[in-house]
């Protein structure tokens, strides 16, 4: 089953990144539901920026955690390319 990794530009500029297997759904929980992350819940409306595929759970964590520690202009090049 795929995994993907997103970025989330939430209604104070910032930049969210997370994993799931439904992008949609996922976006429609970090909007509309408590199912959203904490982080985003203060921060709606979110809009999705970038999506990466990846084959497994485990290569979609270290993505995730390697987008984490990029610089939000690293971020914003990576979202624009």
């Amino acid at each position: 089953m795929p995994y993907f990794v997103y970025i989330l530009e939430c209604s104070d500029s910032t930049l969210y990144t997370g994993i799931t297997t439904d992008v949609q759904k996922r976006l429609h929980e970090h909007n509309n539901t408590q199912k959203g992350a904490k982080y985003t819940k203060i921060r709606r409306p979110v809009k999705l920026l970038h999506v990466e595929e990846l084959e497994d759970r485990s290569s979609a964590s270290k993505r995730e955690y390697a987008i984490k520690k990029l610089k939000r202009e690293e971020k914003l090049a990576l979202i624009n390319t």
